[in-house]
């Protein structure tokens, strides 16, 4: 049988796999497993245990940024507005939101 807290989770935890990669997306709010007003600008971390990766990401996410502010003179397939893969795969749940990496090398 299945413990109670493996079926309802007290924080947002979410197992990835990125590119081949496993790893665990994860958040310390736990209103932003019940409240929809908290997912407006929020804090996930990400880790996956490589060796590449030395700290846990701390990534902040803010779903209300506008497609306006992104300059659109560039071609999107330019390596500038290539997209890390843990970006896109938050945007899987939070389409077209923005992430801000906080000073981590973005790693793809």
């Amino acid at each position: 049988q299945v413990c109670p807290r493996l079926r309802t989770p007290r924080l947002p935890v979410w197992l990835c796999s990125v590119t081949g990669r496993h790893g665990v997306l994860f958040g310390t709010d736990s209103h932003l497993l019940s409240d929809w007003k908290t997912e407006r600008v929020f804090h996930l971390y990400f880790y996956n245990g490589q060796q590449e990766q030395t700290k846990t990401a701390h990534l902040t996410i803010d779903t209300h940024s506008h497609d306006w502010e992104e300059d659109r003179s560039e071609d999107p397939r330019s390596p500038e507005k290539r997209r890390p893969s843990v970006e896109m795969a938050i945007r899987t749940k939070w389409a077209g939101a923005t992430v801000s990496w906080n000073g981590t090398d973005p790693f793809f």
